[in-house]
């Protein structure tokens, strides 16, 4: 299995910044991917940004195109998400996710995930 814990969310103007960090722990060998979801009230988790543990490439949902940032550092086995600009629509909660292979990385479907962290954007 593999531990995942998220840290950084808290309140924030629109136009503001906030960086997440999420450290792995345990089976962290069997990661091929791991990637930010979150979640809004009323609303379904969607994905918002993965990476490939080996080659560091990233995808992005489109409407955080351009304004998050996903990285890693794999001696930490820590993923960050930089979030710029951050907009009223982006209030959620933020879970960090694991993926165990290339399928399941396109397929979104994630393998362990954490507890969430709360991300609230005030107008």
């Amino acid at each position: 299995q593999v531990q995942l814990g998220e840290s950084g969310g808290g309140l924030v103007q629109a136009g503001g910044s906030l960086r997440l960090s999420c450290v792995a722990s345990g089976r962290t060998s069997s990661m091929y991917a791991m990637g930010w979801f979150r979640q809004a009230p009323g609303k379904e988790r969607e994905f918002v940004a993965g990476i490939k543990w080996s080659g560091g490439s990233t995808t992005y949902e489109d409407s955080v195109k351009g304004r998050f940032t996903i990285s890693r550092d794999s001696a930490k086995s820590t993923v960050y998400l930089q979030m710029n600009s951050l907009k009223v629509e982006d209030t959620a909660v933020y879970y960090c996710a694991t993926f165990s292979s290339l399928l399941n990385y396109f397929r979104r479907q994630y393998e362990f995930w954490g507890q969430g962290t709360q991300v609230t954007v005030s107008s």
